[in-house]
């Protein structure tokens, strides 16, 4: 669209109806070397400690690591941009504002910018935005593993879109979501930021974010490339010993899809190191596959102080000036949240010839190119108009009815044992109930590790939350007001202290049943039992609580266990004595009413699990993705029982389906071919509800060792009492593609098992395919995604599938 106000001849970049890339260019070619450096960089100003209220003995800061050679308030706004500033961090994050005061700051760092710099270049404003907007009052969704549980990309997608609306509203121009990283541990502490251990599913609700959050103007930003979740033993920032094969086939694939399906605008670097190489080090990851093999035109940014690491942390670098010139020739473009390595050092390194200025020239490129595409080089934009000074709600009565959706499609029901669903014709009346756990009464347990009351209201204790979080007994009291609900905590998530015990056994003998949630509270770098920097030595229920569940099921009274949780825990000793058993995997700020709907039997549960629930607290590796050696089917191989107590993919209901009927379009294609695989789905209970129809792929005979069995596509479907249809996948011969020996990708002749039906373990359709022909090697063009048509049978349907 032509802007109406007149351009400068002296800046042409000024100039919508010129290409955004030629504008891109012809601002770069005006630039001073200085100039252009200071686009790399990046201020935090609103993470800085002096102004807060809380004594310095008792702060817990955003993010503890950020003493790095002096950075995070050292430098002011107005010296770190007097040549301009490539990104504003977090102005609506780091400090509890209410909306006026966030569009105030906003206001006034954008006019610091500007206001000593030749050429008048706006910064970009980031923020997070895994669990919803990350700033005060704004509405809290589900974490991204529950997401996964809901094997629903379009209600991802859909989201994405709701907190890409607020984001634009408030002037923020990119957002540092979504997480792809695939879990290959359950022990590390940011499962709960993960979308599950498939990398087909992590793929696909990836792309459907990206989708959402793009299809408002916002850039989303792909973390973190690349191995940062396959760390040895779960530690955070721990090294990753993963060969270049499990790279390729597990890691790598979900930033590819949301990159060649979505077309991704940012990827952030990994703070890890894979085999001895720092990811932000290496050329390889970040321009020859990224730029060169994979096409993307977009920009790399940091992870926070991940460029000074290089010399503080890997010790690849002598100083962050130097960790800079290495990062920059690697491939990362933007450092964030302040400018250390990327700045002094880089102007003395290209003045002296050491440091080729096309490698600054090349980084700055790409973000006024998208300084162009999003409108700050427009001559109409100013500070005062980038945000929507009226009526900005960021938690709005439409934001939570969508969170109460994703929440109540994400809750898994592992087992409904003999007291769920707590109301119905065929049981009998509750009138008591004792609600125990420390999840039950505290609402912060329903919220992640980036949700800003976890995230930054640790360091402001005497603030509210900022938004109405319902806790577990709350939302139950709501649900049974003809029941009297009993609470008592029984202990905390973490510790030892056990006092409590005996007021909560108390309160179960004396119901007629006791609902206990027990689970996790996320926090940062040891305050919490899941989240960044939080992880976990075994897979045991955190504290005491294992201890308390036990007492309690000692009772005689019947108890129902939910567990709220950012990681599966493992659940053998709890499963088997269980009135009923439900996952929950922290679902937001409405995830309270999820759990009590789902109780009650208002809501039929349909999330399937996205991680397996291990039955033995040493229960690792856990992922499904094993070959046979390491698989169920090699049984007495090893001492340790390999089987989950409950498989990736599962999910109980308060209906029944049946999966069968299995039809072939073909059962022999070439290796540059497609097949259609049509089941037939049936709802054969009493109650409409939704399956997840599941398609997994076995290569029979390989070049490699892979797994028994591999998720390739996916359909989430509603079906009423009697009603049918017909699930149809489109499988390409891509889908079957792997790296071989050679480390090349390829899709080989061969046969291929098809496997369908409703989780890793309960697969009943199985046919066989034989791909023909010579081996193919297959790039980044590839096929990859399953497209996914649904039929009704004379009924009303609903769907949503991985590619649908």
């Amino acid at each position: 669209m032509t802007n109406a106000v007149s351009t400068p001849a002296d800046r042409p970049w000024l100039d919508p109806a010129l290409p955004a890339a030629e504008r891109a260019e012809l601002l770069l070619r005006a630039m001073t070397l200085e100039e252009k450096i200071a686009q790399l960089g990046s201020r935090w100003a609103g993470n800085d400690m002096a102004d807060t209220e809380v004594p310095a003995d008792e702060q817990l800061n955003v993010a503890p690591m950020q003493d790095v050679f002096g950075a995070g308030g050292s430098v002011s706004l107005e010296e770190a941009s007097r040549n301009g500033l490539g990104h504003l961090t977090r102005i609506w994050g780091s400090v509890p504002v209410t909306v006026d005061e966030g569009i105030a700051e906003l206001v006034r760092q954008h006019e610091v910018v500007l206001a000593g710099t030749r050429l008048q270049v706006p910064a970009l404003v980031h923020e997070e935005c895994l669990t919803g907007f990350t700033t005060y009052g704004a509405t809290v969704y589900p974490t991204a593993l529950a997401w996964g549980a809901t094997f629903d990309p379009g209600l991802v997608e859909r989201m994405a879109a709701a907190i890409g609306r607020d984001l634009a509203a408030a002037g923020v121009h990119q957002g540092l979501s979504p997480v792809l990283d695939v879990v290959r541990d359950y022990r590390w502490g940011r499962v709960e930021e993960t979308m599950g251990e498939d990398p087909y599913l992590v793929g696909q609700l990836g792309s459907a974010y990206v989708r959402g959050l793009q299809s408002t103007g916002v850039i989303a930003t792909l973390k973190h490339f690349a191995g940062y979740s396959a760390s040895r033993a779960g530690r955070n920032h721990g090294p990753v010993s993963i060969g270049r094969r499990e790279l390729l086939d597990v890691v790598l694939p979900t930033f590819e899809a949301a990159i060649a399906t979505a077309g991704a605008g940012s990827v952030m670097t990994s703070y890890s190191d894979l085999d001895g190489l720092p990811a932000g080090a290496d050329p390889w990851l970040f321009t020859q596959l990224l730029r060169d093999e994979w096409g993307f035109t977009g920009t790399v940014v940091s992870d926070y102080w991940a460029v000074p690491f290089l010399a503080t942390m890997h010790h690849v670098a002598a100083d962050p000036e130097a960790a800079g010139a290495l990062a920059l020739a690697a491939g990362t473009d933007v450092e964030l949240p302040d400018t250390v390595g990327f700045g002094r050092g880089l102007l003395d390194r290209v003045k002296s010839g050491e440091l080729p200025e096309a490698l600054v020239d090349r980084a700055a490129r790409r973000l006024l190119l998208q300084k162009v595409q999003l409108g700050l080089l427009d001559p109409d934009w100013t500070p005062a108009g980038s945000v929507r000074r009226d009526g900005l709600d960021l938690d709005s009565a439409a934001n939570r009815a969508l969170a109460r959706e994703l929440a109540e499609r994400s809750i898994v029901l592992l087992d409904p044992g003999t007291a769920l669903p707590l109301l119905g014709a065929d049981r009998p009346p509750v009138r008591r109930v004792a609600v125990v756990g420390p999840c039950a009464g505290d609402p912060r347990t329903f919220m992640g590790c980036y949700a800003f009351p976890n995230h930054v209201l640790p360091r402001y204790p005497d603030r509210a939350l900022g938004i109405d979080v319902p806790s577990g007994v709350d939302a139950l009291r709501n649900e049974l007001p003809g029941v009297e609900i009993v609470h008592e905590a029984g202990c905390a998530v973490l510790g030892d202290d056990r006092t409590g015990f005996a007021a909560a056994v108390a309160a179960a003998k004396d119901a007629d049943l006791c609902v206990a949630y027990v689970g996790d509270l996320s926090g940062l770098f040891g305050h919490g039992s899941s989240g960044e920097g939080c992880d976990a030595e075994d897979l045991r229920l955190p504290g005491v609580q294992g201890d308390l569940v036990a007492e309690l099921l000692a009772t005689g009274t019947p108890v129902v266990v939910v567990v709220v949780s950012g990681r599966p825990y493992a659940l053998g000793e709890i499963a088997d004595r269980a009135a009923g058993l439900v996952q929950a995997f922290i679902p937001g700020q409405e995830g309270g009413a999820a759990i009590a709907g789902v109780l009650s039997g208002r809501v039929v549960p349909g999330g399937k699990l996205p991680v397996q629930i291990p039955r033995h607290v040493g229960g690792q590796p856990g992922t499904y993705l094993q070959p046979a050696l390491g698989s169920v089917e090699s049984s007495g191989i090893s001492g340790l029982d390999a089987v989950p107590l409950f498989a990736f993919g599962y999910g109980a209901s308060y209906t029944t389906f049946e999966v069968d009927d299995l039809r072939l379009s073909a059962t022999e294609i070439g290796t540059d071919g497609e097949f259609t695989a049509t089941v037939r789905v049936r709802n054969t209970g009493s109650r409409t509800g939704d399956e997840v129809v599941q398609l997994y792929l076995h290569d029979l005979v390989a070049q490699v060792a892979r797994p028994l069995k591999l998720l390739t596509g996916f359909a989430r479907v509603t079906l009423e009492p009697g009603g049918a249809l017909d699930v149809t996948f489109t499988v390409h011969a891509d889908r079957t593609a792997y790296t071989g020996p050679d480390l090349r990708r390829i899709v080989e002749p061969g046969d291929v098992e098809i496997l369908v039906g409703t989780s890793s373990a309960d697969l009943s359709c199985r046919a066989t395919v034989r791909l023909t022909g010579e081996v193919r090697p297959v790039g980044h063009d590839r096929t990859m995604v399953t497209p996914v048509g649904l039929t009704p049978c004379g009924a009303d349907v609903g769907g949503s599938g991985g590619g649908a």
